[in-house]
């Protein structure tokens, strides 16, 4: 019985080492490719990777790390609540960029003082998302409409949606730039001088995303709508033989991840640019997808993934000192993306060996004692 376990427990260890070290060999392997690439355009590798670490460990560029990184996790963390269901909600660009045209607006009249502009931001941004995202839900049961096929869609209604909003309701032309009203000095969310050597501070909402973070992983591990969101997502006929309503799940599904998709943009109108504009950040949802793939919808490995996709992004730019295209790190981050995804699949398939090996052997041997016995 002993050897039995001891057996068990170091295919179970041997097992989590897997996961824990495929997205180190993936990142390892994204770094030799890369180097093939550089080597290939008559640039030297380690010159360029050392470029980007010392300009990823200034204390201004950290500041900025972290500050990118916390609306990376965000966004990853709306798009890992659709993953978990077997949901690809395409639309979470769509949805941050429509709360936060909306959410901008209603700011920008000061509706209310102070604080209560701040949750009045915030709780719109939250309904508009979860409202937006509803849409996709709502034809996938009622119609059968792919999430995938009207989230895309329902992303350039959303685009069209906001610019007429700025142009005609919320915009104010100020020199050659169209924005919404600034946010009063009162309703903006200070940010926390936590890293030495730069007056850039961390954004406040740093604390928003640790909280996110938690809730997400409790919300999936420890709640009876988290059992029934993963029960669907493996299998809605097992959901549906358990009295789970499959078409009630991927609507909540989509709300909720609507609702955090509305705080994507809440760091840079609440914390930053106080306003909506040409230059407000697009194509975070997207980014999301990639973090969400890369961290395997767990809340720390999304974290992790979240600093490295902004370290990546902020680091490139010093390239350009070197005549290197900043485009080498889109290169290093696609292949990360589909090495850790290969990698993975690549565990999950040892792991269901292993087991099919484990439950033959366990078979056998009743046999093989009976023969004995015989």
């Amino acid at each position: 019985m002993s050897t039995f376990l001891d057996r068990l427990l170091g295919r179970v260890k041997l097992s989590g080492w897997l996961a824990l070290v495929a997205p180190l060999l993936a990142v390892l392997f994204a770094a030799v490719i890369t180097s093939v690439v550089l080597l290939a355009t008559g640039k030297a590798p380690l010159e360029t990777f050392n470029a980007l670490a010392q300009y990823g460990s200034q204390p201004r560029t950290m500041a900025v790390i972290v500050n990118t990184g916390t609306e990376y996790y965000i966004s990853a963390l709306a798009v890992a609540i659709g993953f978990r269901m077997n949901l690809f909600n395409i639309g979470v660009d769509g949805q941050y960029r429509l709360a936060a045209v909306v959410a901008a607006g209603v700011g920008g009249a000061a509706l209310l003082p102070g604080v209560l502009n701040i949750i009045l931001i915030v709780v719109v941004a939250v309904v508009v998302g979860a409202l937006w995202a509803a849409i996709a839900g709502l034809l996938r049961v009622t119609r059968g409409v792919s999430e995938v096929i009207s989230t895309i869609m329902l992303n350039s209604i959303a685009t069209g949606i906001g610019s007429w909003l700025v142009t005609n309701h919320f915009g104010v032309l100020r020199g050659n730039e169209l924005a919404t009203k600034e946010l009063p000095a009162d309703s903006r969310v200070p940010g926390m001088a936590l890293i030495p050597g730069t007056q850039l501070q961390v954004t406040g909402f740093i604390v928003l995303a640790l909280v996110l973070g938690i809730a997400y992983y409790v919300l999936l591990n420890r709640t009876r709508f988290g059992f029934e969101l993963r029960a669907t997502g493996q299998s809605e006929s097992a959901a549906v033989a358990s009295g789970i309503s499959v078409k009630k799940m991927i609507v909540v599904t989509m709300v909720v991840s609507g609702v955090v998709a509305g705080l994507i943009g809440m760091p840079e109108l609440l914390g930053a640019s106080y306003k909506y504009s040409t230059n407000f950040p697009t194509g975070l949802g997207f980014t999301g997808i990639a973090i969400a793939l890369l961290g395997r919808n767990n809340a720390v490995g999304m974290a992790i993934g979240a600093l490295l996709w902004s370290f990546l992004d902020n680091s490139s730019d010093t390239l350009q000192l070197l005549d290197i295209s900043k485009e080498i790190v889109a290169i290093m981050q696609g292949v990360i993306v589909l090495s850790v995804i290969i990698a993975y699949e690549l565990v999950h398939r040892y792991r269901i060996v292993a087991e099919q090996r484990r439950v033959s052997r366990e078979l056998a041997t009743p046999q093989q004692a009976e023969g004995a016995a015989a």
